[in-house]
């Protein structure tokens, strides 16, 4: 028999791995419902779907491993780094979903998230003064009109899979829906800045460096309390409060 490996677990969701089959488990089905559309309608390779019985989503594993995790040396090739641009190029470049995503949140909403997580990250001694002060300043160019795209929504580096320079596969698309196409680029490339020229050169087009910082202090920020209430540790080399403390 397989061994049941857990993936991720927390309050909200659940992953569990069975040999080449991973259970996702998710209190919200309109998450799963958002994924499976996602994946259908994607034109990059996404994970095949087995079966679906809420709350539970069965999908097969893909070929390749991870491009490289957040807090980690990252391992594969500029040349994998540019053919992830090469792919975000292509789903940005794609007919729009039905609606908004992760990635696709109102100004004022985001802005008003932004500023009560700051409040909070300083009344509650999470993170210093004038490190959030600072990283707010830099989130502010974020918060600025943008073209809506097919956004994935939580393009993180774990949700890549690589075979030597090619893209076998994204996984994880709960998040996905119009949105900020630089919003995909910061989130793949936070934490490994020095891959940040790869991913545009894939990318084919020019994009606004000063914006994909800007969204490297705002997710950190929007994440942190996140992180730590879910047992994660954004403290980790390489991790968020690093990301943040890089502004300085």
């Amino acid at each position: 028999m397989d061994e049941v490996k857990v993936v991720v677990a927390h309050s909200e969701r659940a992953t569990l791995r069975v040999g080449d089959v991973f259970l996702k488990v998710d209190a919200d089905q309109a998450r799963i419902d958002v994924e499976v559309d996602a994946m259908a309608l994607a034109p990059v390779p996404t994970p095949e779907v087995l079966w679906r019985k809420p709350p539970v989503l069965a999908i097969a594993a893909v070929p390749g491993t991870a491009l490289g995790r957040l807090g980690e040396p990252a391992t594969a090739s500029s040349a994998a780094w540019a053919a992830a641009g090469a792919a975000v190029r292509k789903l940005h470049d794609a007919p729009l979903p039905p609606r908004p995503g992760r990635a696709g949140r109102g100004l004022d909403e985001l802005a008003a998230e932004l500023d009560g997580e700051c409040e909070l990250l300083v009344a509650n001694g999470v993170l210093p003064a004038d490190l959030v002060t600072r990283n707010r300043q830099v989130a502010e160019a974020a918060l600025r009109p943008w073209t809506p795209a097919f956004t994935h929504g939580d393009l993180q580096i774990a949700h890549v899979f690589v075979d030597g320079d090619e893209i076998t596969g994204i996984i994880d698309w709960s998040e996905a829906g119009q949105g900020d196409a630089l919003y995909d680029l910061a989130t793949l490339t936070l934490g490994h800045e020095e891959h940040l020229g790869d991913v545009v050169a894939g990318y084919g087009t020019d994009v606004d460096l000063d914006v994909i910082r800007a969204w490297w202090s705002l997710r950190s920020l929007l994440g942190v309390r996140w992180l730590v209430e879910h047992g994660f540790d954004p403290s980790a080399p390489g991790c968020e409060v690093d990301v943040l403390r890089s502004r300085m």
